[in-house]
């Protein structure tokens, strides 16, 4: 390892000037905290000032970023921190998304004609067997808008695309209520079964295949016997 020897400072006092002992080249550091925690032998301080400086997003922050719908990989992806470090300040967000999720399903939903009387999972249920389809591979999330509201999300998939449904959810002491925000979720809710639904085709039962009509039975020409004498064609 190479010695420097100190020499002075910058003109505006931001750096420390230094020189090679040995070959005269000068260099310079950075009078930062960081640089004056070293020259005291403050380690404490010391590791305190780089977990500052790798952070680049605060607790609270990251919190805000999730409970506003980010992923840890989008939070961790933006930020540039450790993924270890993320998900120790988002893990008590997600519960908290999660809760709020549960809780919506519980919620009646809002109609043209005024709440169900129903709760919204069983209204959407409903829904989904009444086309043949089932909840196993549809996934509930929620998360806070930008005015404060929890919006409730159900996210499933149709063919190659994936549709989602959003509501409000505004809890209140008897269950609270969900608003619908997107056709998706106006669809789910509505009573009328009958009608098609965009992003969740009906399923029609499969017709049994009609036997094949037998094949008509051509009689072969009678032949009448020849007369006596006669001479056949030669």
């Amino acid at each position: 390892m190479r010695e420097l020897r100190v020499i002075g400072v910058t003109p505006d006092s931001a750096h420390i000037v230094c020189v090679d002992t040995e070959s005269g080249q000068k260099f310079r550091l950075p009078a930062d905290d960081k640089l004056r925690a070293a020259a005291r032998g403050d380690l404490a301080r010391f590791g305190q000032i780089e977990i500052e400086m790798e952070a680049t997003m605060r607790p609270r922050d990251i919190q805000a970023r999730i409970r506003a719908g980010a992923s840890v990989e989008q939070v961790t992806q933006e930020s540039g921190m450790p993924l270890s470090r993320v998900e120790r300040f988002a893990y008590p967000v997600l519960l908290e998304r999660a809760r709020a999720a549960e809780l919506a399903q519980k919620a009646h939903p809002i109609r043209p004609d005024g709440p169900a009387v129903e709760i919204l999972i069983d209204v959407v249920t409903a829904a989904f067997t009444a086309r043949g389809h089932t909840l196993d591979n549809a996934e509930w999330d929620a998360w806070k808008d930008e005015k404060g509201f929890w919006v409730a999300q159900l996210q499933w998939q149709n063919g190659r695309s994936e549709i989602a449904a959003h509501w409000r959810y505004q809890p209140d002491a008897h269950g609270g209520t969900v608003s619908p925000l997107d056709d998706p979720a106006t669809d789910l809710i509505d009573p009328d079964f009958g009608r098609a639904l965009r992003g969740l085709a009906s399923i029609l039962p499969v017709e049994a295949e009609a036997p094949a009509a037998p094949e008509p039975v051509v009689a072969e020409p009678r032949r009448e016997p020849a007369p006596p004498g006669a001479v056949g064609n030669m």
